[in-house]
């Protein structure tokens, strides 16, 4: 790889990461298309958006805790303690208690998620590029016109797990698609924009590695060049992107958040068709 392209790379995994660490969504959706159009193979790119992505989301989930954006602590690491709740309450009794309601979000996310993931990169590998785009723009398009409207539905463990495998899934099967849904559909249901930027920050990490590895294993990951570069630009934003969270006002990181769901979900259409 060439100097030029290099830096050039560096300065998009800059960009992308900072949109999708302030307002939650944007990395993969919008990278993925930029670096095939820089000339990349799609299933060279996919997995480095997906092993740079959970660099940038750990980076990314331990500044908005922070910055105060979301609460992401556990009520006691001692483990006398944690066992001695497991004895009381049973393991769900435990978490309940001993967990923040924000990592409690993006452990379900995670957990139901990475199942999810492998399904969606075994399926992603075989399946018809225009129809992953036509699904993935049509329900990123829907959520944020969903946002708009201002109709909530009560907040559910079982809609958060829906959300997650969702989410998860769009991420295995593109590179994209897991931001959109996974922010928007806890705003959908209710919570914090801020909170729920956060949460989706943190509950991508270990996700987007499980499709890294899916891929490893599946197909071989031929693009640790595109990697070393994005490296350098995520690690960047994604000390800088929570920042603007914490600073935009709440009607304006709404309005934000709804609009690029809009314009991902309509160009990805419009780049199908």
């Amino acid at each position: 790889m060439i100097a030029e392209t290099f830096i050039l790379i560096i300065v998009a995994g800059f960009i992308c990461e900072l949109i999708d660490s302030s307002l939650g969504m944007g990395y993969g959706t919008i990278l993925t298309p930029m670096l095939i159009l820089f000339g990349f193979p799609a299933l060279a790119v996919v997995p480095a958006i997906l092993i740079t992505q959970a660099v940038g989301g750990i980076i990314a989930s331990i500044s908005h805790h922070r910055h105060g954006n979301a609460d992401f602590h556990i009520k006691s690491k001692s483990p006398s303690y944690i066992l001695q709740k497991i004895k009381e309450h049973g393991i769900i009794g435990a978490f309940n208690k001993g967990v923040s309601d924000d990592l409690k979000t993006a452990i379900i996310v995670t957990s139901f998620g990475i199942i999810a993931t492998i399904i969606g990169v075994f399926i992603g590998v075989g399946i018809s590029k225009k129809f992953i785009n036509l699904y993935i723009g049509f329900l990123v398009l829907f959520m944020g016109l969903f946002i708009l409207s201002n109709f909530r539905f009560n907040y559910s463990i079982g809609k958060m797990f829906i959300v997650g495998i969702i989410s998860a899934f769009n991420k295995g099967l593109s590179g994209g698609g897991f931001g959109p849904v996974v922010t928007g559909g806890q705003m959908v249901l209710g919570k914090d924009h801020k909170k729920a930027i956060a949460c989706t920050s943190a509950s991508g990490p270990l996700i987007c590695i499980t499709g890294f590895i899916s891929y490893l294993l599946f197909k071989g990951v031929s693009s640790w060049d595109i990697i070393g570069a994005l490296l350098i630009g995520v690690a960047i934003a994604g000390l800088i992107g929570p920042i603007t969270t914490k600073r935009i006002n709440k009607s304006a990181l709404k309005l934000s958040v709804a609009a690029l769901m809009i314009i991902l979900g309509a160009l990805t259409l419009v780049k199908t068709f």
